[in-house]
């Protein structure tokens, strides 16, 4: 978040991880990602909100940085990619007017992201919007800084073997 020149914070998380940023925590806890999306929307102001799972950690700011000037220029509740033809919950840009929708959501015991979003964007009228990573680095778009591919960019890093996984991938040699 911050190398693509964002204020970044932590969404429904505890305090004691307020030393890596500051922390909102969620409202009601134990609603999971969509309530700590939902907290985050409804303590900013700003139009714009972009979230980022912890757990993907290989993702370049230039898709961050793209998908927020995708969003702002179409004016689209909700953008997302995706990666060879699905699409991914994260990293997702939300209009703060999703809010409503997403807390329905929730209110009625739903508690996933994706599901929230299309229903947010249903109430809204317009589809989300889903742009490909491959046609991003095709076209020049965006890269990653260790030129790694776009598919590894979403290798969920929870446990050590993940880690070493990870590491791995930016040992590969570039052809």
């Amino acid at each position: 978040m911050r190398q693509a020149g964002l204020t970044a914070l932590i969404a429904g998380a505890r305090a004691p991880l307020a030393g890596f940023a500051p922390v909102v925590e969620d409202a009601e806890p134990g609603l999971g990602p969509l309530g700590g999306i939902c907290a985050a929307l409804a303590s900013t102001q700003a139009r714009w909100a972009v979230f980022l799972p912890v757990d993907l950690p290989l993702l370049p700011d230039s898709l961050v940085t793209f998908l927020l000037d995708h969003a702002r220029a179409t004016e689209r509740v909700v953008t997302v990619c995706s990666v060879n033809g699905f699409a991914q919950t994260f990293p997702v840009v939300l209009e703060r007017a999703a809010l409503p929708a997403l807390q329905a959501e929730l209110d009625t015991g739903h508690r996933g992201c994706f599901a929230g979003f299309q229903a947010a964007t249903k109430r809204i009228g317009q589809p989300i919007s889903v742009i490909g990573v491959e046609m991003l680095v095709q076209s020049g778009n965006v890269s990653h800084p260790d030129a790694l591919p776009a598919a590894d960019w979403f290798l969920n890093i929870n446990r050590p073997a993940d880690l070493l996984r990870a590491r791995a991938c930016g040992e590969r040699p570039i052809a």
